[in-house]
């Protein structure tokens, strides 16, 4: 292989030039940058107080390895006895509804199979979860400040 043919490396993709414009919590995919988050809130089914400290710590770990198998990262996990609340980051190849989807299925299983003390008297469930879910994105720049931004872009003339 002659001189010429070798690969240059650009100083442009060297870790120092991607370190200095990476920007906190800004993910890079392939073709893409994104920083995408979203609030989820599960209701147990029928509104029963089920969840202990003990439970809602078992499921973090759960929804914590579905959102790996996802590449989706858990910012934030807290609950009450009746409901709970996440804070996911996630990429833009992940819909919502499937992820939703996975985490009330998997902690479901898991949560039923794990036989809790406190879950014996309902015992007959056959489900964890309320069929309905509340998700809302959040992060970045208020919608008005967006609004603003794309008013004031230059249209060509």
């Amino acid at each position: 292989m002659n001189e010429s043919m070798k690969k240059i490396k650009s100083p442009r993709n060297s870790p120092e030039a991607v370190k200095k414009r990476t920007t906190p919590g800004v993910r890079h995919g392939r073709h893409c940058v994104f920083m995408m988050h979203v609030h989820l809130v599960f209701v147990a089914k029928y509104r029963k107080n089920l969840f202990t400290k003990e439970i809602l710590s078992f499921m973090e770990s759960i929804f914590r390895d579905v959102c790996t198998d996802f590449e989706a990262e858990l910012k934030e996990f807290n609950g009450e006895g009746d409901h709970v609340h996440l804070l996911i980051n996630y990429p833009p190849k992940v819909s919502v509804s499937s992820l939703v989807n996975s985490l009330k299925g998997v902690s479901s299983r898991h949560v039923r199979k794990q036989q809790f003390p406190s879950l014996h008297k309902y015992i007959w469930m056959d489900s964890l979860w309320s069929g309905s879910y509340f998700a809302g994105s959040c992060g970045g720049a208020p919608l008005e400040v967006i609004r603003q931004y794309i008013d004031q872009q230059q249209t060509p003339h």
